[in-house]
């Protein structure tokens, strides 16, 4: 059997942004590189190899059977050459000196944004690149080494720590919060509410009244969700983490001492790829995070919440 021929490095980055996204621009873009150059090197390649990775109809390009079965083989290379790397940083002494993380929008916004000054007082030598998305990364192909998530997961292939386990509750702005005080339970239902129907309905069951809830909006950002409450639009059922500097700063109210629990897809979770279990940056900062975490806890717990509600139906 013939050996096939060795391949330049750049030839394999340009096919596997190639097959990721089978568009010939957007691999151009991710590899900074023009349009050109990312179709030549594939040309080469094919040249090189003796047959065709993609079918081509006008400006656009799909795997072929050939294409599919050396991108499985690229992205299982591709993923032990990163932990090989990593490996090789730790054993030589040499910790990273930047982490890319990802994390929802809603978490980064309203929790880990206001608490990155503290990050840096006390790690100044190591950087965070943070982005924010609604969508689930792929850390190793993306190069991120840490993810922020939401959820039960499982996240296979990764490790898993549990950060937070998050609770709704209602809150809402000072104004509002006033008219509230010591009202029953059916004034609040009266109220424009934010959130999820179903939820607010188990909320109130909870606190023992049955009723359809018909919330005036609700949000497919849980941040968005926070914001609008502190700007007056009504009462929120929001997740407690999200809104805490908010009711910390009494920028919002909590109206009920009720909270709705034990909702598994609202935990929050670190995960990361098992080869950076011991780097030492990654390892500062989760136990920066689970330290921040329990510091938010402490204060929510501690802070003398009034009885609005009087927790009965009237």
């Amino acid at each position: 059997m013939s050996r096939l021929p060795r391949l330049p490095l750049q030839y394999l980055a340009a096919f596997r942004a190639a097959a990721a996204s089978e568009n010939l621009r957007a691999a151009a873009e991710q590899l900074h590189l023009t349009h050109s150059a990312v179709s030549q090197q594939i040309r080469a390649m094919e040249l090189q190899l003796g047959f065709a990775l993609f079918e081509r109809s006008g400006r656009r390009i799909q795997l072929n059977a050939a294409g599919r079965a050396l991108q499985r083989a690229v992205e299982r290379a591709w993923v032990e050459l990163d932990q090989g790397l990593q490996q090789a940083a730790a054993a030589s002494g040499s910790a990273v000196r930047a982490l890319r993380i990802t994390s929802l929008p809603s978490f980064a916004q309203r929790w880990l944004m206001p608490r990155i000054g503290r990050w840096h007082a006390a790690h100044p030598e190591i950087a965070l690149e943070l982005h924010a998305s609604q969508l689930l990364v792929d850390l190793e192909r993306e190069g991120y080494q840490l993810a922020l998530r939401q959820g039960q997961g499982p996240w296979t292939g990764l490790v898993n720590e549990v950060l937070m386990e998050s609770r709704l509750i209602p809150v809402c702005a000072p104004a509002l919060a006033q008219r509230l005080i010591g009202a029953p339970l059916e004034t609040l239902a009266e109220q424009a509410l934010l959130g999820d129907a179903a939820r607010w309905t188990h909320w109130f069951a909870n606190a023992g009244l049955k009723r359809r809830i018909v919330p005036m909006a609700s949000f497919n950002d849980a941040g968005l969700l926070v914001q609008a409450a502190e700007q007056g639009m009504g009462v929120a059922l929001a997740r407690e983490l999200l809104a805490a500097d908010a009711l910390l700063e009494g920028r919002l109210v909590r109206v009920s001492a009720q909270a709705l629990e034990g909702f598994h897809d609202q935990s929050y979770h670190i995960v990361y790829p098992p080869a950076l279990k011991d780097e030492p940056a990654l390892r500062a900062l989760c136990e920066w995070l689970h330290q921040e975490i329990a510091l938010s806890a402490r204060q929510l717990r501690g802070d003398l919440l009034p009885p609005l509600m009087d927790g009965s139906p009237g």
